[in-house]
């Protein structure tokens, strides 16, 4: 039989075992494609019963949030651009193994999640809009195979199948704003709805409800930091990409939400389980829906492979700061890519797609990122004094400061039920972390461990 292939690649350089493979434009895409993904076509639905018309108003408080914690993260990625994310910055500000590894598997775990939640998405109702009473479960499971093969091939056919993806969903998008525009330059529609709340709720406890929601919508920059280390120049791609990615982004759902909120009454949009073809249906224009569902399952495909690219990228980073064994930072030596980490992050996804429906999963991975996102803003001030060699992006204190207050603001707005998910995966964790901490007392009696590397500065 033959063997499987070892890791016999060599850090370069930089430090680093990974291609430096991905150019400002690539990163940009991988950012916009991870936040412009499945939630936009549910997402103005889901903001009209808190807010009515008002679509706007959450978005732009979930456009501030977004942009404080991205101040962040593109601090703390050009100053330490490797792979692993918000736990390499936690181990360098906390030095703290056991939250080192907790911070890591809350990022792979919500990653996980996030992709079964979008595989159980995909085998749903737009696909059966195309092939009805097709199987879900073998659908499921053949479409996360699909995934894990195009993260093995590489990180740049990933990212290149993004740019594919991300030009297929925002033409998407872009039809329906055309079409809303249509219709409000052709005199149809209610110009006072942006204006006009929902009955019965407070604006104010409307907007920081819906607010919670709209932030889901912007998630994504933080995958991104786990790919920092294939960057070719991550202290000057990484903030353009990050920053322009998340106002291209806010454009198209500020666009999206005045342009749905003005064409389709409030009611209407908030029963409804596909909004945006509630603007196509309100317009009296004819568009195939099985064309519409084509884009939203391109949606849907495109956010699972960067979740899954994400995951795979922080359980690569936690086995190179040996808290997972090292075998999970094996790197196919033609490809660059950490093959086991691919593979066990693929199947453990196929095992969560049985787990939870699609809400429960989105809300839990709310959660987790932003304990993720808390993290991050205690180790970038903590960071402030470590010097390095390089030139990187840097925040005024406040930044974090606001960015700390604003992700606590939110955990107040969680379930029982995410916080329950969310105590398990801890649960879990820290019994992987126990378990691997046995292992490397037992490697150091027997002088079989290798030393732990530190973490490179540059």
């Amino acid at each position: 039989m033959a063997e499987a292939p070892t890791s016999v690649v060599e850090p370069d350089e930089t430090g680093t075992k990974l291609k430096k493979g991905i150019t400002t434009m690539l990163l940009f895409f991988f950012i916009v494609g991870d936040t412009l993904g499945a939630g936009i076509y549910t997402l103005m639905g889901s903001l009209a019963q808190d807010v009515g018309g008002a679509l706007w108003v959450p978005l732009i408080l979930a456009l501030v949030l977004a942009l404080l914690t991205a101040g962040t993260y593109a601090e703390l990625i050009t100053k330490y651009p490797h792979a692993g994310g918000a736990a390499r910055f936690a181990e360098r500000a906390f030095k703290k193994p056991f939250v080192t590894f907790v911070i890591g598997f809350l990022m792979l775990s919500s990653g996980i999640t996030t992709s079964a939640a979008l595989a159980n998405a995909f085998a749903g109702d737009y696909l059966q809009a195309i092939v009805p009473n097709i199987p879900t479960v073998p659908v499921t499971l053949v479409f996360i195979a699909l995934l894990i093969v195009i993260n093995i091939r590489g990180v740049r056919e990933s990212l290149i199948a993004n740019v594919g993806a991300t030009l297929i969903e925002m033409t998407g998008l872009i039809i329906i704003i055309v079409i809303a525009a249509l219709v409000i330059f052709g005199g149809g529609g209610d110009l006072s709805r942006p204006v006009t709340f929902a009955d019965g709720i407070s604006p104010f406890t409307g907007a920081f409800a819906a607010t919670i929601t709209a932030f889901f919508s912007f998630l994504g920059f933080e995958a991104a930091a786990n790919m920092a280390e294939e960057v070719k120049n991550p202290s000057r791609s990484y903030p353009r990409a990050l920053f322009g990615a998340i106002l291209t982004a806010a454009v198209v759902y500020l666009a999206l939400a005045i342009g749905a909120s003005i064409v389709v009454p409030t009611d209407v949009l908030a029963d409804s389980e596909g909004p945006l073809l509630e603007v196509i249906t309100a317009s009296g224009f004819s568009f195939p829906t099985w064309l519409f569902s084509i884009i939203a399952l391109v949606a849907i495909g495109n956010g699972a492979l960067l979740f899954m690219v994400m995951a795979s990228r922080a359980t690569y980073g936690l086995a190179e700061a040996k808290l997972l064994p090292k075998v999970f930072g094996s790197v196919l030596p033609g490809r660059k890519t950490p093959w086991v980490a691919i593979l066990v992050v693929g199947v453990v996804t196929m095992a969560m797609s049985f787990v939870g429906d699609v809400g429960t999963l989105a809300d839990t991975t709310v959660l987790l990122l932003v304990l993720v996102f808390i993290s991050a803003n205690i180790s970038v001030l903590v960071l402030k004094k470590d010097e390095v060699k390089h030139k990187h992006f840097s925040v005024p204190r406040i930044v974090p400061v606001l960015a700390l207050i604003a992700s606590i603001a939110l955990l107040t707005q969680q379930s029982p039920t995410t916080w329950l998910i969310s105590l398990g995966y801890a649960v879990v964790g820290t019994i992987l972390f126990l378990i691997a901490r046995a292992a490397r007392k037992r490697e150091y009696a027997q002088g079989t461990a290798e030393p732990t590397r530190s973490i490179p500065l540059e």
